[in-house]
């Protein structure tokens, strides 16, 4: 037999001469592929291994741990994005901003939803398969001249944005963040479909409303001092009120039930394998009774059977 030769080399570059062993697997590792372990080196794959292996940090409702709010930034950007469109295109507002049923003649008038209209006039809203504006009235705001606010409604709903939902994107993570934030958005367009199905309204309050009661059902699931907590709720809920006569009402009542129930979910869905599960089908629910809901009532302004 020839003797065993005394050169070893790297595993992944045989040609180069090694004499260090990853402290995993045991294979010789050149200089280019250790890495730093806390004992010795470890080659690549075993690095990518260990990696998998650890077990990611959590937040106490079960989203991953993140330090930048990335989704309240996203969320903030396309905002702001929507708002410079409108500028440029007004009919974007028209086109866009949440309406359950209306009206359009062809003098370009918008006239008060009926059913049976005449035949001169066209639908517009849900109501003629305009499902979309459950959704994209969240992201727009009034022009910088119209309304009780004008360009302050857009300033004062992401400044809230920008303040609250730092907080609850980093308790929850940022896909939970997320699907409460739409979910919050579309209950407060839902209800505005139940009750003032004819008023126009936009914004994004509905879905900040959401996030509010977000931070209130947190904070006590967390057993944080309410002192502030309550507070701050005291000023949503006389803000809600006040709302009724400056705005709309019904999405930001909206948009509060629909958080609360989504961050219940989140905050007391048992805590071990089944809590994602959970958490989703709570979300599932309220998405499917949010769009029956405004089916059902689609159907009764249509008179459809």
């Amino acid at each position: 037999m020839e003797p065993e030769s005394a050169v070893t080399t790297c595993y992944r570059h045989p040609a180069v001469e090694s004499h260090v062993r990853c402290t995993r697997c045991e294979r010789y590792i050149c200089p280019d592929c250790m890495r730093e372990a806390a004992v010795g080196h470890q080659c690549p794959e075993c690095v990518r291994e260990g990696a998998r292996s650890v077990r990611q940090a959590r937040t106490a409702f079960g989203g991953r741990i993140t330090a930048v709010p990335l989704v309240t930034y996203v969320l903030i950007g396309l905002n702001v994005l929507a708002y410079v469109g409108e500028l440029v295109r007004p009919a974007i507002v028209d086109r866009f901003q949440m309406l359950g049923a209306g009206l359009d003649g062809p003098d370009g008038g918008h006239y008060v939803w009926q059913d049976p209209y005449p035949s001169d006039l066209h639908a517009v809203g849900v109501v003629d398969g305009e499902w979309y504006r459950l959704l994209t009235g969240a992201f727009l705001h009034l022009p910088p001249t119209e309304g009780t606010f004008g360009i302050l409604h857009i300033v004062m709903n992401m400044v809230s944005l920008w303040n609250i939902g730092r907080v609850v994107e980093v308790q929850l993570g940022r896909l939970r963040y997320a699907v409460l934030y739409l979910l919050s958005a579309l209950g407060g367009s839902v209800l505005v479909l139940l009750v003032a199905p004819g008023t126009p309204t936009l914004g994004a309050s509905g879905a900040i409303f959401g996030l509010g009661a977000a931070y209130y059902v947190m904070a006590r699931r967390l057993g944080a001092d309410m002192a502030q907590v309550n507070r701050f709720m005291a000023g949503l809920l006389l803000w809600l009120v006040m709302s009724a006569w400056l705005t709309s009402w019904q999405g930001h009542l909206g948009g509060l039930l629909a958080g609360a129930a989504v961050t219940f979910a989140y905050a007391y869905a048992p805590r071990d394998g089944r809590r994602a599960l959970v958490q989703a089908g709570a979300c599932a629910v309220l998405l499917v009774v949010l769009l029956v809901s405004a089916w059902a009532k689609v159907a009764e302004l249509t008179g459809a059977q």
